[in-house]
């Protein structure tokens, strides 16, 4: 898809319209594919902190699409999606939240990562 560009050559792709927002979350649930996102804005520094630790748990995580939204670029998608303060981090499977977590704390986010996908991966040994 045009116009999107990766965040320092990493894995986690910076979302830069609602057409390319409807593309990335189509593509991960038609391939059923976990999505996790980080909501964040220039101004805040706590977004801007985490930066360095989305991109290592995407490198970590490969077989997870991770976005980056800006929400002062794309207002309408952090609203649709009920963001209300920065950061926010959502997992998405399926079209469905999995979880939402606010604030800067990168032990909880990789716990919920893998507790989630340790569920996806008992189920599927079923």
């Amino acid at each position: 898809m045009e116009g999107h560009e990766q965040l320092m050559k990493s894995r986690v792709v910076k979302v830069d319209s609602e057409e390319s927002w409807d593309f990335f979350i189509a593509q991960a649930n038609n391939q059923g594919c976990p999505v996790v996102i980080h909501f964040a804005a220039s101004w805040c520094m706590p977004s801007v902190a985490m930066n360095p630790f989305f991109v290592e748990l995407a490198l970590s995580y490969q077989d997870i699409l991770f976005l980056l939204v800006d929400v002062d670029e794309l207002k309408k998608v952090a609203s649709k999606m009920e963001i209300k303060a920065m950061p926010t981090f959502l997992m998405m499977r399926g079209g469905t939240q999995v979880f939402k977590l606010v604030g800067a704390n990168p032990e909880e986010i990789k716990k919920r990562i893998d507790g989630f996908l340790h569920s996806i991966r008992s189920n599927n040994t079923i």
